[in-house]
């Protein structure tokens, strides 16, 4: 059996390194064929990892510098290259298939480009995540690791984003749509249409299917919303602020009278199902997509099961060739870049 190797930032997120070990253990039971890298304090590490049987192979690499959630990525860039984030990037260039991390966002990415690079044709890379919708998941980036976007860049987050369905979420052939104010041609900015019609005489290696407004983000028609990451990333903390509010409401509601709580004994299982479609930790793990290797970012205040998502993405990334993929049809499409 090839293994696939997983590096593991142990020390970054809310929760580390214990979350991070028992994330691990859970995917392992998921996936045998991982094998993991922890980075990070070997005297906090071995005993964690000693009280799981499955992760008794996996090896340690220590080190006793760790990145801290509001450290800025320009201070660290000078003087982090030794903390548990870096080494675990930096083995992704000729040890590891993939690393995963819980910790700064800002530093992961910034390392991510000094140590790997993007791949040739992917000028600027992108954050995408999925989210559930009533037929299921669908994925959208840029979700703000790029502010200001041209019509190449969509494009490029267009190709990135339909390989990244098609391995993670099992689609075989994505639906790919642009975020924007309407769905006639006319609508958008000058760039969103451009980008627009060069996507449209893609049809032999992209499923575009045109434009896709805000509200029917959750309908589930396409596989795949591309956007800026201004504007994405908006749309991420409207979304889960409104699941939040929600799901708040819905609890409180149930809580109110006699009648009410009758009414959740006899929906509990329908109630329990759409809480499980709506779990944020089954949709963890945020993937730097246009980078010569796989990093994923997992939520730093996840629990061990939403970890080992994360864990999971990176898997499937791995395994599956996504960054091969996604070099051939970049290669197609480079004549259509200006």
């Amino acid at each position: 059996m090839n293994k696939i190797k997983i590096s593991l930032d142990a020390m970054g997120g809310d929760y580390a390194p214990e979350i991070v070990v028992e994330g691990a253990a859970e995917a392992k039971v998921r996936y045998p064929d991982i094998d993991f890298t922890f980075f990070g304090n070997k005297k906090v590490l071995y005993p964690l990892i000693d009280s799981y049987y499955n992760l008794s192979e996996s090896e340690i690499v220590h080190t006793m510098e760790f990145i801290k959630p509001n450290d800025k990525p320009s201070n660290v860039i000078r003087r982090g290259a030794n903390t548990s984030m870096a080494l675990a990037i930096k083995s992704v260039k000729n040890q590891s298939s993939a690393m995963v991390s819980a910790g700064n966002t800002g530093a992961l990415m910034a390392f991510s480009k000094l140590f790997l690079k993007t791949i040739s044709g992917i000028n600027r890379p992108a954050i995408a995540a999925c989210f559930p919708t009533k037929r299921g998941e669908v994925c959208m980036l840029d979700l703000g690791a790029n502010i200001e976007c041209d019509k190449n860049n969509l494009i490029q987050f267009a190709l990135m984003g339909q390989a990244f369905a098609k391995i993670v979420i099992g689609i075989k052939n994505p639906k790919v749509s642009l975020l924007n104010i309407g769905e006639e041609e006319i609508k958008g900015l000058s760039y969103i249409q451009e980008a627009s019609e060069i996507l449209k005489n893609l049809s032999k290696i992209i499923n575009y299917c045109g434009y896709v407004e805000g509200d029917r983000i959750t309908d589930g028609l396409v596989d795949v919303i591309v956007t800026d990451g201004f504007t994405g990333n908006i749309a991420l903390k409207t979304a889960e602020g409104t699941a939040s509010f929600f799901t708040n409401s819905l609890k409180e509601s149930l809580k109110k009278s006699i009648f009410s709580k009758l009414g959740y004994f006899l929906a509990k299982k329908s109630l329990e199902g759409f809480r499980a479609h709506m779990d944020p930790r089954k949709y963890n793990g945020a993937v730097f997509l246009g980078l010569n290797g796989v990093v994923v970012k997992s939520h730093g205040g996840t629990d061990s099961f939403g970890f080992a998502n994360a864990i999971g993405v990176a898997y499937d990334m791995a395994k599956y060739n996504f960054i091969e993929d996604l070099k051939k049809k970049l290669s197609i499409t480079t004549k259509h870049l200006i």
